[in-house]
């Protein structure tokens, strides 16, 4: 009996993660991140053309405009940067446009009472709940309390830890799952018995 409740408790969380899978890339706008790859080109100014990588302090550097703050945009919006700070000292009505050519890798780690514990990856194109994350590592052992589940981030330079009843998010429609960053632990810890 207490078998089959661990396993049906394990089989509605994946259910519930499958089904909440974002697939509309366009509901969600993809944010630039330090490490991503990308290529601003400049109608008719040949010069000003970039190829690089977002820098850890989320800034790309260009010709003439030196450092850029674009992670936490998106890809319109730091393209709109670069031509307002273009336009205001520089060409007259620039056209400009930014491409991401490669996504950086974002990684979160699971650990704990799960099947397959490790580090996955985001996709670029899509968020991960909690939900998701205990769904890609297998979901949870016999042993995994889907009630004590904790998150592990860095946040503005501090750590932070939140304690999680994926189980209850697993059961209850209204409660919108917890969503992963990159660069979170999450662990599922064991239940008493």
């Amino acid at each position: 009996m207490f078998i089959r409740a661990a396993t049906l408790i394990a089989s509605l969380l994946c259910l519930r993660a499958v089904a909440g899978a974002d697939t509309d890339v366009s509901s969600k706008a993809y944010r630039l991140a330090p490490r991503d790859v990308i290529e601003v080109k400049v109608y008719r100014q040949s010069d000003l053309d970039t190829r690089a990588s977002i820098s850890e302090n989320g800034a790309l550097t260009m010709p003439l405009l030196g450092s850029v703050p674009i992670a936490g945009k998106t890809p319109e919006e730091a393209r709109d940067t670069i031509r307002e700070r273009l336009a205001k000292d520089y060409l007259v009505d620039p056209q400009v446009s930014l491409t991401v050519v490669e996504y950086a890798k974002r990684l979160f780690t699971v650990m704990g009472e799960v099947q397959r514990p490790g580090t996955y990856e985001i996709p670029h194109d899509q968020s991960v709940n909690v939900l998701q994350a205990i769904a890609m590592a297998g979901g949870f052992t016999r042993l995994g309390a889907a009630s004590k589940v904790v998150v592990h981030r860095i946040e503005g330079g501090e750590k932070k830890v939140y304690h999680i009843d994926a189980g209850a998010m697993a059961q209850n429609e209204k409660l919108d799952p917890f969503p992963i960053i990159p660069g979170d632990t999450i662990t599922v810890l064991e239940r008493m018995f």
